[in-house]
């Protein structure tokens, strides 16, 4: 079975997949797999790794580490090819077709695609799409790209139902890493219902509730980590987020 297979399991079993994401950048390495641990005690999904803009350094020995730590999937969440490590059991291949800088639409995957190749790492094809969120976030600055206007969905529909035909197996849209507000439930709703691939949702959600919102409104994956950053990685705070999301549907 591979890692999307299992992806989807997850969300027919439970009503959607919790997916904690976690930034090498802002915990300490020491911390790394036991924190992973904790993610998947309190009901992860899979786990999510890598950064918009990576200081850190020995990715891959990271990435072996968390891998080690738990039984769920490791997945690479990329900023760039940078981010490839031999270790992992997936990389989301974003390609960010929110905006047009065509290294990030085709660009990084022509060099990233041999890595994945000679790895053995699970490319899951994945249409990304900023939202405004209020604020210029990191992924927006470091892409040099304009992320689409949050009142309107229609364009995201649009967008999603693009990559949907181009064959990607998956959408995201995001609000970036830390953002002011997070993407609006009128746009999950409407994207979800616009289009038949899986729906992966994140960036800015804070609380239990807002999760189990973005589920009800379609989002068949949520992706959550700035406020575990904000709020330390507590068991309980984590397992309520994974109890919102698996709940939602149920």
């Amino acid at each position: 079975m591979t890692t999307f297979d299992m992806l989807l399991a997850a969300r027919e079993q439970r009503g959607a997949g919790f997916l904690p994401y976690i930034d090498p950048d802002r915990l300490d390495k020491a911390d790394l797999a036991k924190t992973a641990a904790v993610c998947e005690e309190q009901g992860a999904d899979a786990i999510l790794i890598g950064g918009s803009f990576l200081l850190s350094t020995n990715f891959d020995r990271m990435v072996q580490e968390v891998k080690q730590a738990v039984d769920v999937p490791v997945v690479i969440f990329p900023g760039d090819t940078s981010q490839i490590a031999p270790a992992a059991d997936a990389i989301l291949f974003l390609s960010l077709i929110s905006g047009r800088n065509p290294e990030l639409l085709i660009g990084q995957h022509i060099k990233a695609a041999p890595l994945l190749k000679a790895h053995g790492i699970e490319p899951i094809s994945t249409g990304y799409v900023l939202v405004d969120s209020g604020q210029q976030t990191t992924t927006e600055y470091i892409s040099n790209t304009r992320p689409l206007p949050r009142n309107k969905p229609e364009i995201a529909m649009a967008h999603a139902l693009a990559a949907e035909y181009l064959g990607m197996q998956c959408v995201y849209l995001d609000a970036g890493s830390g953002p002011a507000k997070m993407v609006p439930e009128e746009m999950v709703l409407a994207v979800s219902e616009y289009t038949s691939v899986p729906l992966i949702v994140g960036g800015g959600i804070r609380d239990p509730e807002a999760a189990r919102k973005r589920v009800e409104m379609g989002a068949s994956f949520i992706v959550i980590g700035s406020v575990f950053e904000d709020r330390g990685w507590d068991a309980g705070f984590i397992g309520g987020f994974a109890d919102a999301v698996h709940q939602s549907r149920g």
